[in-house]
């Protein structure tokens, strides 16, 4: 089995940042993209940021020049940093990965991270 854990996720101050971390565990999978969702209250789960294998990234308009996607396949992390953080942006963030294992790909959702901004 796979897990993924979010992490960094808190309470901020309009203009302020913060850096979301997600850790996937298990053994014998290899992950190809990795992403990162965001859900607010009452409104569907949209996807923020992308990343691939290669580090190939994609950003929803909203975020593009204020959030940054990376990771660390040695580590089976990705990363989100978010500066100039909006009150729109408060959400739970998700970690989500597109992951090979026993020959199938299968897509893994973390559990989630609030994030909350303040105006």
């Amino acid at each position: 089995q796979v897990q993924l854990v979010e992490s960094g996720g808190g309470l901020v101050q309009a203009g302020g940042s913060l850096r979301l971390s997600c850790a996937a565990s298990g053994t014998g999978f290899t992950i190809n993209t990795m992403a990162w969702y965001r859900q607010a209250p009452g409104k569907q789960r949209d996807l923020v940021a992308t990343i691939t294998s290669g580090g190939s990234t994609n950003y929803a308009d909203s975020v593009k020049g204020r959030f940054t996607i990376s990771r660390d396949n040695a580590k089976n992390m990705v990363y989100l940093q978010m500066n100039g953080l909006k009150p729109e942006d408060t959400a739970v963030y998700y970690c989500n990965a597109n992951i090979r294992r026993l020959s199938s790909n299968w897509q893994y959702w973390g559990k989630g991270t609030l994030v909350t901004v303040s105006s």
